[in-house]
C-alpha cells in the first residue's frame, strides 16, 4: 500500500470550508515551527459528527474505512461509520497512491471527548491552533496525548521536539491526561 501524501497546503485547499484540523507529525511540526522528520502520510482530523464532510471535500475520490482489526473496506457514500472505525484512507483513483488519512474523533455537544478516556473532555474550539498560511492544526498537547498511547520512535522524536515549546498550561494538561489515562508513563517525568 503505497503512500504519496498530500501536502498541508493541498489539504487546506481540499478541505476549505470544512471543520478540519491537521493532525499527526505535520501538526507537531507546525507547532514547533519547522520540519524535522520525513512523513509517510498526512493526517486530517474531523469530529465523527462531521465525517461526511470528508466525502464532500474529496468528491470523486475513493474512501476506504479502516475497519478493525486492520482491514480496509470501501466507505459508501453517506454511510455513517460505526464508533470502532477511526481512520479513513483516501486516494483520487483506484490506481493512485493513498494521499490523505482522515481520523475521526469523538465529541459531545461543544466538547471534544477522548476515545481513550471518555472522562477527558475539553471545548472543541480549544483544539484549534493556526499555523502559517492559516492552516489549522490540532493542539500540540492533545496530539502528544494521542501519541503517548503507544509511542513509536517517531512519536518520541515528536515529543522531544515539541516539549520545549509547550506552555506550562499545556504541560500540566498533558501530564494529567497521560497519568489519568495511561498510568505510569516515561513522558510524565519530563513534563
Amino acid at each position: 500500500m503505497r503512500w504519496d501524501p498530500a501536502t498541508p497546503a493541498e489539504v487546506s485547499r481540499l478541505f476549505a470550508g470544512t471543520p478540519w484540523l491537521l493532525a499527526g507529525g505535520y501538526a507537531v511540526e507546525l507547532a514547533v515551527g519547522r520540519a524535522f522528520r520525513p512523513h509517510g502520510d498526512i493526517d486530517v482530523l474531523l469530529l465523527r459528527r462531521d465525517q461526511l464532510a470528508a466525502q464532500r471535500a474529496l468528491a470523486g475520490w475513493e474512501w476506504w474505512a479502516a475497519d478493525p482489526p486492520g482491514t480496509l473496506r470501501p466507505w459508501l457514500a453517506d454511510e455513517q461509520l460505526p464508533l470502532d472505525v477511526h481512520d479513513i484512507w483516501c486516494r483520487p483513483s483506484p490506481d493512485a497512491s493513498w494521499r490523505i488519512q482522515v481520523m475521526l474523533d469523538e465529541s459531545d455537544g461543544p466538547d471534544w471527548v477522548s476515545r481513550r478516556n471518555p472522562a477527558l473532555r475539553r471545548p472543541v474550539e480549544s483544539l484549534r491552533h493556526t499555523g502559517p498560511d492559516a492552516i489549522p492544526y490540532l493542539a500540540p498537547e492533545v496530539q502528544l496525548f494521542s501519541k503517548a498511547a503507544s509511542p513509536r520512535p517517531k512519536d518520541q522524536q515528536d515529543f522531544d521536539h515539541l516539549l520545549p515549546v509547550l506552555t506550562p498550561g499545556q504541560r500540566t494538561w498533558l501530564r494529567a491526561a497521560i497519568t489519568d489515562t495511561y498510568g505510569d508513563h516515561p513522558w510524565t517525568a519530563r513534563l
